[in-house]
C-alpha cells in the first residue's frame, strides 16, 4: 500500500545506526497525516533491502554505523536443527525474549543471529505457521557486534523478517540453493559453537573423567602416516551424510528415517597423527578428508593413498568428536570431522613422568562414532609405539 504524508519535516541522518543511505531522514510530528492512495503508482519500489556480505559485518563489527539486513539459510533455531521440526511459540514468557538462529551465508561461516522483542515474535509466528519448515531467512537492519570474541547479528527496534517466499531476496536464496545442493549440508548443534583446544592426552583424560556424553573439540596434531589395508569410505545419506543401513531392497538412514536414501560415498580414513605429549588414530569421516585432498571421496576409487601421501607431515587444527563408543573403548582412537584450519604445534610441555616406549593400540572406530567398514582382527591388534620426546 502506498500512502501520500503532509506536514512532515527532514533532518540530517543519524551517525549512529543508519538504517537507509540517504542524507535525510523524515520526521513525523503530532501535525502530519498520512492519506492512502486508491491508485497504484508502478513507478514507486514497495520494496528494498541492503543485503551484505560476511565480509562487510566483519569490517562494520562494534562501530555503531550502518545497519544493514541479512539473508542466509536457516542450520539452527534456538539449538535446534531443522529436521526436528522445532515448534517456536510458548506460553512461557520468560523465553519469548530471545530467539538465537544459526545462519548461513553464501560468501561465509556460520553466524549467530539474535533476534530481540517484536523481531522475536514475529519470527516465531511465522515460523510456526509455515506449512513445511522453512529454510530462507532475512531480517532488516541488524547490528554487527561481537560477542565472546565471535561476531554476531542483533536484531533492532526495526527489525523485520521474512522467510522463504515472502520477499524476492529470499525466493532468489531458495533458487541459489536449489542450484548448489551442497550448501544445505547438515550442521551439528555443538559443533557449530567454539570448541575449546586440548591435546590429545587432555581428550584422553576428558573421556577417563567424565560420564559419558557426545562432545567436541579441537586438537592441533601433526599427521604422521596413513593406514592401508582397510576400507577408506563409507556409504553415506546424501542428506545428513549418515552411514545408511541395508535394508531388503533399498538403503535406510536411521537419522533422516528415510527408507529409500540416496546414497554418497564419504571419507572414512585412518591416519597416525602425534602432538608434542601423544600419538594416536584419528579417523577423517566426511569433508574433513576432501579438505586434505581437495577432491570428493566418489572422485578417488583406487587411488586415495596416493592423495594423501602430501597430507604426511602436515599440522592442522581438527575438529575430534568424542562419543559414547570412546569411554567403553580401552584404546584410544578419535573421529575428526573437520579440518579446521592449518596450524602448528604451541611450544612443548615438560616431558610426561611415563616410561618410554608405552604403547598406543590403534583401533578401529564403532559403528556408533559416525559409520565404516571394520577392520580385521588382525589390523586391530596392531600397534604402535608412541614418540618419545
Amino acid at each position: 500500500m502506498i500512502y501520500t504524508l503532509t506536514n512532515y519535516y527532514a533532518s540530517n541522518t543519524k551517525v549512529m545506526y543508519h538504517v537507509a543511505d540517504q542524507r535525510l531522514v523524515i520526521c513525523i510530528s503530532h501535525a502530519s497525516e498520512l492519506r492512502k492512495v486508491e491508485e497504484d503508482i508502478e513507478a514507486i519500489l514497495t520494496e528494498r533491502f541492503r543485503i551484505h556480505s560476511f565480509a562487510d559485518f566483519e569490517a562494520n563489527c562494534d562501530l555503531r554505523g550502518d545497519l544493514h539486513d541479512v539473508v542466509g539459510h536457516l542450520k539452527l533455531v534456538d539449538g535446534h536443527p531443522l529436521h526436528q521440526c522445532p515448534v517456536l511459540c510458548t506460553k512461557d514468557d520468560s523465553a519469548s525474549r530471545k530467539v538465537m538462529i544459526h545462519l548461513q551465508l553464501k560468501d561465509g561461516p556460520v553466524i549467530n543471529v539474535y533476534l530481540w522483542d517484536e523481531a522475536t515474535e514475529n519470527f516465531r509466528v511465522k515460523f510456526d505457521a509455515c506449512a513445511d519448515t522453512p529454510t530462507v531467512l532475512l531480517v532488516t537492519t541488524v547490528n554487527p557486534k561481537r560477542l565472546g570474541g565471535k561476531l554476531c547479528l542483533s536484531s533492532m527496534s526495526s527489525s523485520r523478517v521474512f522467510l522463504d517466499e515472502e520477499v524476492d531476496p529470499t525466493k532468489e536464496y531458495l533458487t541459489w540453493l536449489a542450484t548448489n545442493p551442497g550448501a544445505t549440508s547438515s550442521v551439528n548443534p555443538v559443533e557449530v559453537v567454539e570448541a575449546e583446544t586440548l591435546t590429545i592426552s587432555e581428550i584422553a583424560a576428558f573421556i577417563k573423567r567424565e560420564p559419558a556424553k557426545v562432545a567436541y573439540f579441537d586438537c592441533i596434531a601433526t599427521i604422521d602416516d596413513v593406514k592401508h589395508g582397510t576400507e577408506w569410505y563409507y556409504i553415506a545419506c546424501k542428506d545428513c551424510q549418515t552411514k545408511l543401513n541395508r535394508g531388503p531392497t533399498t538403503l535406510l538412514c536411521p537419522k533422516c528415517g528415510n527408507e529409500n536414501a540416496t546414497a554418497v560415498a564419504n571419507y572414512r580414513v585412518e591416519m597416525s597423527v602425534y602432538d608434542n605429549e601423544e600419538q594416536c588414530t584419528f579417523i577423517i569421516l566426511g569433508d574433513a578428508g576432501k579438505e586434505l585432498t581437495g577432491r570428493k571421496a566418489t572422485e578417488l576409487i583406487d587411488t586415495y593413498a596416493e592423495c594423501f601421501i602430501d597430507a604426511i607431515g602436515q599440522t592442522k587444527k581438527f575438529r575430534i568428536k568424542v562419543s559414547p563408543y570412546n569411554f567403553t573403548s580401552t584404546r584410544l582412537s578419535l573421529t575428526a570431522t573437520k579440518i579446521v584450519s592449518s596450524a602448528v604445534l604451541p611450544p612443548k610441555n615438560p616431558p610426561l613422568n611415563t616410561p618410554a616406549g608405552t604403547e598406543v593400540e590403534i583401533s578401529d572406530v564403532a559403528t556408533s562414532s559416525g559409520g565404516g567398514t571394520s577392520a580385521t582382527d588382525d589390523e586391530k591388534n596392531g600397534k604402535r609405539t608412541k614418540r618419545s620426546g
